[in-house]
């Protein structure tokens, strides 16, 4: 298995597939969201375990991953908020707020995400 790199990929949720942008390296993960009036899918941040939403324009859901892309945890934050770091999170998803309960994804389901390896 290699190491992530930025990219593009699927994340594949209960059967959902959609759409994911991978920020692995420092500066795609200091980027993140910000600047953008959204996100068509998905952006997957690591290693990350916490996230802020300082600066953003929208509201986004928060999923926090485990090690083995389980979810750890979900919850929505508005412009403006800082997330507290989950202890056992290695990975977070963002999205449009809304997104991810229309995925099936909330705490305790494994997800899986394809491409944007090293």
């Amino acid at each position: 298995m290699g190491s992530w790199v930025d990219g593009r990929g699927v994340l594949e949720v209960a059967g959902v597939e959609v759409p994911v942008e991978v920020a692995a390296s420092y500066r795609a993960r200091t980027r993140g969201l910000l600047g953008r009036d959204g996100i068509v899918g998905a952006l997957l941040l690591t290693p990350a375990s916490g996230v802020h939403t300082f600066g953003m324009r929208f509201a986004i859901d928060v999923a926090y991953l485990s090690r083995d892309f389980v979810v750890v945890d979900v919850c929505t934050l508005r412009p403006g908020r800082l997330g507290r770091p989950r202890l056992r999170a290695r990975h977070v998803v963002e999205a449009e707020a809304g997104a991810m309960a229309g995925w099936g994804l909330r705490p305790g389901v494994r997800v899986r995400v394809g491409g944007a390896r090293g």
